[in-house]
């Protein structure tokens, strides 16, 4: 892995840009990485000009300041496409606040909550009356979402997955009789929307907070997933997501979502060290939790 790399700043992207391997002009595909410390918020940028917004971190104000300044450098007016990876307030939280900020055209998410689940009720309450004013699109394994010159793959939503994929080479790690750890939250992470997005060979995968049974099956028996240029780490990189079997995807690089004391585990880390071809791990925000000595930092922009 590379030397550590730390840059401070208070709203803060991570700009990746992957260009085409054909000779003429180059178009790019832009992934920002904003830090909404310890939610999760990703800004990408296709070939064609169109935005998908995946998640918009938490209420406050804070983060929708993160995103429209995101926007603003990636010379982005409005968003064409937002999907929300599930209903937690550190996903979908700043819907409202960043809706009065940008237009949002497309919204794509798994539909409702289960009823009953008191921590996404307010969450969903205050998202629902803005995802009114556009169109919507409720997602569903195998879907593609509505861009163009790149392929966004559906791979799970509602608790649903995915039951075949490119090639599915069997997991090597899926040891007989194996049970993943159960989900630290047991009813909305499981449904996460969670897709594969894939520009000529580059492939970014990216699962929300995908955990327990859900998660399992769509990496064993088989690896469904096929490889990953680029990992967003489910769940932040929790203990509960992060078992051998996960990472048969094969990232060259891994990308942790986490705050300043959430997310990022100690397990997660020591488990990529032994990603076969995996050259970097990178953290969106420093970690001050237990054992973050060992952990890595991303290049950062600041704002």
């Amino acid at each position: 892995m590379a030397d550590q790399k730390r840059f401070a700043g208070t709203a803060i992207a991570l700009l990746l840009t992957l260009c085409t391997v054909a000779a003429r002009a180059a178009r790019t595909l832009d992934i920002y990485f904003i830090d909404v410390e310890g939610g999760q918020s990703t800004l990408i940028v296709t070939p064609a000009g169109e935005s998908l917004l995946i998640d918009t971190g938490y209420a406050g104000g804070r983060d929708a300041d993160r995103i429209v300044a995101a926007a603003k450098a990636a010379g982005v007016s409005a968003i064409d496409v937002l999907m929300l990876t599930h209903f937690h307030a550190d996903h979908t939280g700043g819907v409202p606040e960043l809706a009065a900020r940008l237009p949002i055209k497309t919204f794509v998410d798994h539909d409702t909550i289960v009823a009953g689940d008191e921590s996404s009720g307010p969450v969903f309450q205050a998202y629902a009356p803005v995802r009114a004013k556009g169109r919507h699109v409720i997602a569903k394994p195998g879907d593609t979402l509505p861009l163009k010159g790149v392929t966004a793959r559906v791979v799970s939503s509602g608790a649903a997955t995915i039951h075949a994929g490119a090639g599915a080479p069997k997991n090597p790690s899926c040891a007989p009789g194996f049970q993943p750890p159960p989900p630290g939250e047991p009813i909305e992470n499981p449904r996460s929307t969670g897709i594969v997005l894939q520009f000529g060979a580059f492939r970014f995968v990216d699962l929300g907070d995908l955990s327990g049974q859900p998660l399992f099956e769509i990496v064993c028996p088989d690896n469904l997933l096929g490889r990953a240029t680029v990992y967003l780490v489910p769940h932040h990189g929790g203990a509960d997501v992060v078992y051998p079997a996960t990472f048969d995807v094969r990232p060259r690089v891994a990308i942790m979502n986490n705050g300043e004391r959430k997310g990022g585990s100690a397990a997660s880390f020591e488990a990529l060290r032994s990603v076969q071809g995996l050259e970097d791990v990178w953290q969106i925000h420093k970690s001050r939790a237990a054992g973050a000595q060992f952990r890595r930092c991303a290049r950062r922009e600041s704002r």
